[in-house]
């Protein structure tokens, strides 16, 4: 007899990840540089401010292109374009607002997420397979038993897969300028802006396995 078991299990996320992309445009590559090189300590100082409650810190992509006159024969260059790409895990979720709108407030400095998600080694995982396999067997006494039979035996048991729908890793990059944070205008500092609320979104987990049993003779 052939079977197949399926679970479905809704949780609470264990983790949290924002992409921080920090940007800086100067007519010469050195001023570029140095304000890409500022504004990317002052992320990564915000990030560590935050202590235990962001778990790790992570420098993707690093970019610096020069940007050409759009009209003229020769290769002058107009500017410098330069860009960090930073993702942090956060698991202290109480935190993650704040520090979400304090990054946003950062001179030219774009945030996306969050990105709620599960850890690979999470025990959500088994017991999600464990259902699927309890599920299984219950279908396979249902069945033998509607032909006066019993199980005897599992046969083979084959996972099918059990994971996370929602992805691991982030999504790519939304096209779009980074959000500048200031006005740009000399004078007092503005009142921080109040924290956002973010509600930690419920992971879905599936399970399927198939299973092969053995069972005593039906009576027909």
């Amino acid at each position: 007899m052939a079977v197949r078991g399926e679970a479905r299990l809704e949780v609470d996320p264990e983790i949290a990840h924002l992409g921080i992309t920090v940007s800086a445009r100067g007519t010469d590559r050195r001023t570029a540089l140095g304000d890409l090189t500022r504004r990317n300590n002052h992320v990564l100082d915000l990030l560590k401010s935050y202590g235990e409650a962001v778990e790790k810190i992570e420098t993707g992509t690093f970019t610096i292109t020069p940007q050409l006159t759009e009209k003229g024969r020769h290769e002058r260059i107009r500017a410098y374009h330069g860009r960090v790409r930073v993702t942090a895990t956060l698991i202290d979720f109480t935190a993650l607002g704040e520090l979400a709108t304090r990054l946003a407030e950062l001179e030219l400095t774009r945030v996306d997420g969050p990105w709620w998600s599960l850890r690979p080694d999470s025990p959500a995982h088994g017991e999600a397979r464990r259902q699927a396999v309890h599920e299984a067997v219950q279908r396979a006494r249902e069945y033998a038993a509607a032909l006066g039979a019993q199980l005897t035996a599992v046969v083979e048991l084959a996972d099918t897969g059990a994971e996370n729908p929602t992805p691991m890793g982030l999504p790519a990059r939304p096209a779009g300028r980074p959000r500048a944070g200031g006005s740009g205008f000399a004078g007092a500092a503005p009142e921080p802006a109040p924290a956002l609320d973010l509600e930690p979104q419920r992971q879905t987990l599936y399970a399927h396995v198939n299973a092969r049993f053995t069972m005593t003779r039906p009576t027909l």
